[in-house]
């Protein structure tokens, strides 16, 4: 365990608590077995996936100001489990940070927001933190192997990261935003093959899937596609976004692909939670679209 016991105040996403709910349950699964406490924002509000700027910069700084600032109240770090959230989130709070130095007049401005509304001004005191980087920076890679109880010995995984994890913010202290190895260096701790492949550091076209739908199809099918023929057993994203594009809409990326694909898409605490011995049925395994029995066969479950 680590020297001392990580607490965070818990900001789970809208795609968690709708569509991907498998991922709040096995985020749940994953920091009980690890001994991390999580306090959920319940009066957070969504992030705006990076739409509210469209209209508002200051729209989007506000609103994300407050779900920064109830972290804060608790005096906490904030925790998400969606890359989108943290990209969001985190360029606001490096923005704002920076306008507390450079630009206190804007920063009075959102701050004259929240009094409005009756919450706490932001003070700019904490950080915003992925659960991937909470898992290598701040639990550490070698005690989660020393957790394995079920070796995840010949499954080959292929990481999907997200552009907003890696490029949504200006500054990203846990890893190079254009030759990551964060989630590869998880895959080998837990005893896993890591897949390299053009496409992981990508985006997997969701944001185009709305106006520009064969064009998102096209995307996700690439890097799909290219996973399989590396040897891919299964894709690993830290955001449910792309998993959305990567494993709902996989049976529609198959027509415009023009091939078989059916590859898995694990979100990353089912991943690490399996390596924990926690059994597939807490971790939501059945909720994907594209089947996770092939990796579960591959694993003896």
């Amino acid at each position: 365990m680590p020297s001392t016991a990580l607490k965070y105040a818990y900001f789970p996403g809208c795609v968690a608590q709708g569509a991907c709910r498998e991922l709040y349950q096995s985020t749940a699964a994953l920091t009980g077995a690890l001994g991390i406490e999580l306090i959920e924002l319940k009066k957070a509000s969504c992030c705006g996936s990076g739409t509210f700027k469209e209209d508002s910069q200051l729209l989007e700084d506000t609103v994300n100001a407050r779900n920064i600032a109830l972290a804060e109240e608790l005096g906490l770090p904030l925790l998400t489990h969606c890359s989108t959230c943290q990209g969001v989130m985190g360029h606001v709070d490096e923005r704002l940070k920076e306008a507390k130095e450079s630009n206190p007049t804007y920063l009075n401005e959102v701050n004259g927001f929240l009094k409005k509304e009756s919450c706490s001004p932001y003070q700019g005191s904490t950080e915003v933190k992925h659960l991937l980087w909470a898992l290598v920076a701040d639990y550490g890679l070698e005690e989660i192997q020393s957790r394995v109880t079920r070796k995840l010995s010949g499954l080959k995984c292929a990481a999907f990261y997200g552009c907003y994890l890696l490029r949504g913010q200006g500054i990203l202290p846990y890893d190079d935003p254009y030759q990551p190895e964060s989630m590869e260096n998880v895959f080998r701790a837990l005893g896993a093959t890591p897949v390299y492949y053009r496409g992981r550091t990508q985006c997997c076209g969701w944001p185009l899937s709305s106006y520009a739908t064969n064009q998102s199809f096209q995307m996700a099918g690439n890097h799909i596609a290219e996973a399989i023929d590396k040897g891919a057993d299964c894709l690993v994203t830290p955001c449910p976004l792309c998993h959305l594009n990567l494993d709902s809409r996989q049976p529609e990326v198959e027509k415009v692909a023009g091939r078989k694909l059916g590859l898995p898409v694990l979100h990353l605490p089912q991943l690490v939670a399996l390596a924990l011995g926690i059994s597939p049925k807490d971790l939501g395994l059945s909720r994907h679209v594209v089947s996770t029995s092939p990796v579960l066969t591959k694993l003896g479950l």
